[in-house]
């Protein structure tokens, strides 16, 4: 007979082999059926260890879930004990963080169900399973066609030239090279009515299951503004006038979302612009006849009426010759701003203005989720009304290089904010001034969205955002 501090020992090693191990920095995908017995894992050690559970399919209110960082524990319960902790899960989505620096253990209970499938992961750089706090971007609809953009990854790095050779770039005729690699992000959509993707688990892995509404015509990389680069897609195939829900999926393991958007009615004329590395935040609708020459049945660089283009172009290099009479990278007009500074919030101006956004004003109901007057705000409160400016057949188009339409539309007034973010930014010489808000700046300009409308509150700071996770948009922000 062995000794009884032999059999102590071969006790130990015989439940530690039989005791599934969660690795490091990667996710284990579980089904109830294939749970080991006892149910328990051995947790790898960390200085700060996160612990993420992740619900695939639909909620198991019974299963929970038990870890400890203590050596003394075996298997961890709902008995609880000073050192064993409960991951509390919500909308499917557990996550816990503490020092593991012996490793531990964690342990399932109550799993009832026969085709309950989950994620486990172990990270000691932050929660591999997560919702994203940034949603996705809307650009705009027509009444079957969506423009939406992932979350911004890989900002560009901008290197303003210095004295003596103080050379400011012309205007982009060929978009940037993408970068190397980027996130792997794949789209969700679904009509908001069914409520189908808001009940259920929020997380990754039950999205990735689900269907998407609308087919996908065109998947590219974007560098749209300062934020970085995005993930583009052109979706076509939807219905018109309908609210849908949106999720982006990244790496299969984190979710952004939801963001809600409704598409424009069947007489909706306007068609999306796109792909213009001159005015990379064009992305929206703009007053021109259907393309005729366009696969994706949108405006880019290769159809734009070079009227349009060359005018635009010819804006940029003028500004740039009168800004460069200025000692730029000698003699400083601020201590704040540079020529560099100016030139690029003069382009984003000059884009706003220069490519007039198509609007059109959703009916107000209690029961959808639009941009529509009255509609409920994430705060609860009705939204304020778009800067919307009805134009007839007779009107004067805002750009005089558009041609007249055929029939009446509406334009989405460009923020105020987007001027007054080129007036701080560059000097005086050049007088650049924008509207008061007293003196009808509201003619010409969306007022009182991004900065607020009283006086004390206009000009200040940088312009924020002009449209919100409920599909609002309130004025052209670029």
């Amino acid at each position: 007979m062995l000794p009884e501090i032999l059999l102590c020992f071969l006790n130990a090693a015989l439940i530690q082999a039989a005791t599934a191990s969660l690795s490091l920095n990667a996710i284990l995908s579980l089904n109830s059926q294939d749970l080991p017995s006892p149910p328990t894992f051995s947790l790898p050690a960390a200085q700060n260890l996160t612990i993420t559970v992740a619900y695939c399919s639909s909620e198991a209110v019974s299963t929970r879930f038990f870890v400890t960082n203590s050596t003394s524990v075996d298997d961890p319960g709902p008995d609880g004990g000073t050192d064993v902790y409960e991951i509390t899960v919500n909308q499917g989505l557990g996550t816990f963080s503490a020092r593991f620096l012996d490793g531990g253990v964690l342990a399932i209970d109550g799993v009832s169900s026969n085709d309950f499938s989950f994620e486990i992961g172990a990270s000691d750089s932050g929660p591999m399973h997560e919702v994203l706090a940034t949603l996705p971007l809307l650009g705009d609809t027509t009444s079957n066609q969506a423009l939406l953009f992932s979350l911004p990854f890989d900002p560009p790095t901008f290197t303003d030239p210095s004295y003596p050779n103080y050379t400011l770039p012309g205007p982009s005729l060929s978009p940037p090279s993408p970068p190397d690699s980027s996130p792997n992000f794949t789209l969700l959509i679904a009509p908001t009515s069914s409520q189908t993707l808001t009940s259920l688990p929020q997380t990754a892995c039950m999205m990735a299951s689900q269907a998407s509404s609308g087919n996908i015509a065109n998947e590219s990389l974007w560098l749209r503004d300062e934020d970085g680069w995005r993930t583009q897609w052109i979706l076509a195939g939807l219905s018109p006038q309908t609210n849908y829900t949106t999720y982006i999926i990244q790496d299969n393991q984190k979710l952004s979302g939801p963001l809600y958007f409704v598409t424009k009615s069947a007489l909706f004329d306007c068609p999306l612009a796109a792909f213009l590395p001159y005015c990379p935040g064009v992305t929206y609708a703009i007053p021109l006849p259907s393309p005729d020459n366009s696969d994706l049945s949108i405006y880019d660089s290769t159809n734009l009426p070079s009227s349009i283009s060359d005018t635009l172009t010819a804006y940029f290099t003028n500004f740039t010759t009168t800004l460069t009479t200025q000692a730029c990278g000698r003699d400083y007009y601020s201590p704040l701003q540079t020529c560099a500074d100016c030139q690029r919030a003069y382009f984003r101006w000059l884009c706003s203005v220069s490519f007039p956004r198509c609007g059109e004003q959703s009916p107000s109901t209690t029961t959808t989720i639009s941009s529509s007057t009255g509609t409920p705000s994430s705060t609860g409160l009705p939204s304020p009304t778009s800067a919307l400016q009805a134009q007839t057949t007779s009107s004067a188009p805002r750009n005089s290089a558009f041609p007249s339409m055929d029939t009446p539309y509406s334009v989405l007034l460009p923020c105020i904010e987007t001027c007054q973010a080129a007036d701080r930014a560059c000097p005086n010489f050049l007088g650049f001034t924008c509207p008061l808000a007293r003196f009808n700046a509201n003619q010409s300009y969306g007022v009182g969205y991004i900065d607020g409308a009283e006086p004390d509150q206009q000009g200040l700071g940088i312009p924020g955002e002009a449209q919100d996770q409920w599909g609002n948009i309130w004025c052209n922000s670029v």
